[in-house]
């Protein structure tokens, strides 16, 4: 028996035109996704399984959602459960970019079809397809926000810069677009590195290679870890002189390593005043958006990107050609890939963007006008 139109099923779970999928049926007989998340211990992956669940779910597709927590070998098992669970499409969202090859590639081999989720896979040709929010963007509007707020009339105005793991390519593609939006500023005085001596070294360098970026990850990576981000935040305003305090900037990966961050540069009495960026719109830090204590965050509507993913594979269990825009390249391909739009939150959009929207509800927070 054929299902709702898959259009439909989403225009009323998420109140969004996805005319992407418009018009395709799906039969459930013999059809099953299987994805593939980071860890449970975030808020944003279990936001992502919920609109997964919801939307596969209610458009007649069995699906089983499996976290990796944290380990390459336990994204491995999962993967190959759901290959004995009989999977036609597997979407994964990779631990680790590059170790996650060897998981796809038996994927590939069994004959599924693999999307890589937000986080594109390295190093190897079994990755089908690639649905992201557009990465770069979002580390440039981090920058951007920035040097929109940075104090006037200032020079050497003191720049912390953090980043995410060094295993995730997001991260690259997060800082790239950060550092190109920030480097002029850098390179002419206006912004001083506080907490980088490789960054410094490489001030004049508006497009980094790989390598380059390599090495400034490597002295300021936050591994996506709350408790890293803290201490190397601790470390790094221990180690600070006068001149690396009062009003500062501070480029933090995301919503979890932004709080860790926030709430250390406002306990040192040096530090007169503070912006600092985030991603992910996690409640704990739209709360402290609405607080003052975190400058913004990036939203990136995980219903969307969700719903990208499911009008991918949907089109995949058709037989169709999936729509992409754009292509990353993963060292061994040009992988075509689809994106999805980003937006900045701050204090005064708040109500507008995620509560209006239905993303949130009011009563989620405290303190909004």
């Amino acid at each position: 028996m054929k299902k709702k139109l898959l259009s439909v099923l989403l225009a009323g779970a998420m109140c969004l035109s996805m005319t992407a999928v418009s018009g395709i049926e799906a039969d459930a007989a013999g059809v099953e996704v299987g994805i593939v998340l980071p860890t449970k211990d975030e808020p944003r992956w279990l936001q992502d399984q919920a609109q997964f669940e919801a939307i596969l779910g209610d458009a007649g597709f069995t699906n089983q959602v499996l976290f990796s927590q944290g380990s390459s070998a336990t994204e491995r098992t999962n993967v190959e459960t759901l290959l004995n669970a009989g999977i036609k499409v597997l979407i994964i969202c990779a631990q680790d970019a590059a170790a996650a090859s060897a998981a796809v590639e038996e994927a590939k081999d069994a004959g599924v079809t693999v999307i890589a989720y937000d986080r594109l896979i390295t190093g190897t040709e079994a990755v089908d397809y690639y649905v992201t929010f557009d990465s770069m963007a979002v580390g440039a509007a981090q920058g951007q926000y920035l040097l929109d707020n940075m104090p006037e009339g200032e020079t050497e105005i003191p720049l912390y810069l953090y980043a995410g793991a060094a295993t995730d390519n997001n991260a690259f593609l997060f800082f790239e677009g950060a550092w190109e939006t920030l480097q002029p500023k850098i390179a002419d005085g206006t912004l001083k590195i506080a907490n980088s001596s490789e960054a410094e070294a490489l001030k004049d360098k508006q497009v980094l290679e790989r390598a380059d970026q390599s090495k400034i990850i490597g002295q300021v990576t936050t591994d996506w870890d709350f408790n890293v981000a803290k201490s190397k935040a601790e470390s790094n305003l221990t180690a600070a002189g006068a001149d690396a305090k009062g009003d500062v900037l501070i480029l933090a990966p995301n919503d979890g390593t932004s709080r860790s961050i926030a709430d250390v540069f406002v306990t040192d009495p040096d530090i007169t005043s503070y912006q600092i960026t985030g991603q992910d719109t996690e409640k704990a830090s739209v709360q402290y958006v609405i607080d003052g204590k975190q400058s913004m965050t990036v939203f990136k509507d995980t219903r969307k990107l969700a719903a990208d993913s499911v009008a991918m594979a949907v089109a995949i269990l058709n037989g169709e050609v999936p729509e992409t825009d754009t292509t990353y390249d993963n060292g061994v391909k040009e992988v075509p890939s689809k994106q999805t739009d980003i937006q900045v939150v701050t204090k005064d959009n708040v109500q507008e963007v995620l509560i209006d929207s239905g993303y949130y509800e009011a009563s989620d927070f405290t303190g909004l006008e």
